[in-house]
């Protein structure tokens, strides 16, 4: 079973994982977070935001029909 921080990894693909990788480093000298964790909360960051725009797109079309 995976653990919390492979599944926050999963949310990281193509251009997101660019992303995660560039302020991993950073952010864990600047916390007492690993890289890896650092890469989890992005990951899990950018899979909210995209279950938040589904829900409220799908939400906002039951609304109009």
């Amino acid at each position: 079973m995976a653990d919390k921080v492979d599944l926050g990894k999963q949310g990281l693909t193509g251009w997101r994982k660019a992303v995660g990788e560039k302020v991993a480093g950073p952010v864990s000298e600047r916390t007492g977070l690993s890289p890896d964790q650092v890469e989890a909360l992005v990951g899990a960051t950018f899979f909210a935001l995209s279950l938040y725009y589904v829900v409220s797109t799908a939400a906002r079309a039951a609304r109009e029909a």
